[in-house]
């Protein structure tokens, strides 16, 4: 009569026991597969992120444009990147990432290739700036914080590293080849090749770049079951309260509203605009024309960059794995004051020949290009939870901002005083300003901020 009880538990027990082998057989979680087409992606969108600055000495000599109209493009660009953002995000949340994806690619192809066609100024606002800004926007770094956010529980800054340096990875894969075909046989041949890059992509995106672990089955990677439970909760954030989806630019919006209470957003938003005026607003977009007009070829000055993009790989990537083991708040504040320090010295290295001085800034450089990323986005993860990706899509927004108004005031200092210096200085003095605000960010603590702040809200 006891054995009978006994046979039964182990019956029970045997019969549970098979459903931990299939985690077992993966040789490989889902994830990585994920964030391996995320990163090609990203390496797709990259191509225009190099053009800029490679094409619009070739424009001016086409069309007579002057550098002020050719930076409101890119300025429009920049804006439109980090506007787009916040709403992409949103937008992945309630449609899923594939298709956000899939559509950012398709209008960075789109605006490229017709980019050939242009031969009025207001056109090229049209293409670099319209299509090819609300493309990029969609796939903007908040699309590496979305898939590190929504498949891993580990490692999150090491993943945010590796996808932050895909856009790295596409700026040296793109900027030397479109150095050369600007040169012959032109420009219109570039825009064509970042066009392809662009729509290559797609049919990775749409076969394995899966919404969620959840479609296939699987926690996500790191996850324990109570990870999973303990984080329900904090999804509904996305719904209304009949269990609907939340309109994306409705979601966007409340975030935004819940987070501008904290001080934490403030002081990342700042912090992230001057690192876009330091990166794409300058460097990315006004270092070849400023070597340029010390006499270095662009073909030289655009190896440069080129080399910038391969340590910014490295930095990007060890960024994330410092992240993930040493306050964010240091690893800013370090980050922005030595880029501060390249940027002083820069009107000093710039010359019709590369000197050692230059390779050893531009190693510098590289290796700080992006490395504000992965301890910004965990930031945001510690202190707003499940906003946190959005979050960071408005911190990013900042980070584009920035980057628009450094471009359009550095070309007009160009024209206005016939070089960059003014603007190398100015740059350097933002970046200690940022180090500061860095460096004083309080350290989260309990629950977020922003969820305290709704508490407090709703009990008044």
């Amino acid at each position: 009569m006891n054995a009978v009880p006994g046979n039964a538990a182990q019956v029970a027990q045997e019969a549970s026991a098979p459903q931990s082998p299939p985690v077992k057989r993966r040789r490989l979680h889902p994830a990585w597969v994920v964030a391996a087409v995320a990163f090609l992606a990203l390496v797709g969108a990259a191509g225009f992120r190099a053009a800029p600055g490679v094409l619009m000495v070739p424009l001016q000599q086409e069309f007579g444009w002057s550098t002020t109209v050719l930076s409101a493009a890119v300025s429009i660009n920049l804006v439109l990147f980090g506007l787009t953002a916040p709403f992409a995000a949103a937008l992945m949340e309630r449609f899923g990432v594939r298709g956000v994806t899939a559509t950012a690619l398709v209008l960075i192809g789109m605006g490229s290739a017709l980019t050939v066609l242009v031969n009025q100024s207001w056109q090229i606002l049209l293409t670099w700036g319209l299509l090819i800004g609300l493309g990029t926007g969609s796939m903007a770094l908040v699309f590496a914080a979305t898939i590190a956010n929504t498949w891993f529980t580990r490692s999150r800054g090491l993943v945010i590293g590796i996808l932050t340096a895909g856009s790295a990875a596409g700026q040296l894969v793109f900027l030397p080849v479109i150095a050369v075909l600007a040169q012959d046989p032109g420009w219109r041949q570039a825009s064509l090749l970042i066009a392809a890059g662009a729509l290559a992509v797609i049919p990775l995106v749409l076969k394995f770049l899966k919404n969620s672990p959840a479609d296939v089955g699987v926690l996500p990677y790191g996850a324990e079951p109570a990870d999973v439970d303990a984080a329900e909760p904090k999804a509904k954030a996305a719904e209304t309260q009949d269990g609907a989806p939340t309109n994306a630019a409705v979601r966007a919006l409340q975030v935004l509203r819940r987070a501008s209470k904290v001080r934490t957003f403030w002081a990342l938003a700042a912090g992230f605009a001057i690192c876009g005026a330091t990166t794409n607003g300058l460097i990315g977009t006004h270092f070849i024309p400023s070597a340029h007009d010390h006499g270095m070829p662009e073909t030289t000055a655009a190896g440069l960059l080129a080399v910038v993009g391969i340590f910014d790989i490295i930095g990007t990537i060890a960024s994330g794995w410092l992240t993930d083991r040493f306050n964010p708040r240091v690893l800013l504040a370090v980050y922005y004051q030595f880029r501060g320090i390249g940027l002083l010295v820069l009107p000093l290295l710039l010359n019709a020949e590369v000197q050692p001085s230059m390779i050893v800034f531009v190693v510098i450089y590289g290796l700080d290009w992006v490395a504000t990323v992965p301890p910004t986005a965990a930031i945001c993860r510690e202190t707003f939870g499940a906003d946190g990706s959005v979050v960071f899509g408005w911190v990013f927004a900042a980070h584009q901002l920035g980057a628009a108004a450094a471009a359009t005031a550095a070309g007009a200092l160009r024209d206005a005083t016939g070089h960059y210096t003014y603007a190398w200085f100015g740059a350097a003095a933002m970046c200690t300003i940022a180090a500061v605000i860095s460096a004083t960010i309080r350290r989260h603590r309990g629950p977020s901020e922003a969820t305290a702040g709704e508490a407090e809200q709703a009990a008044a």
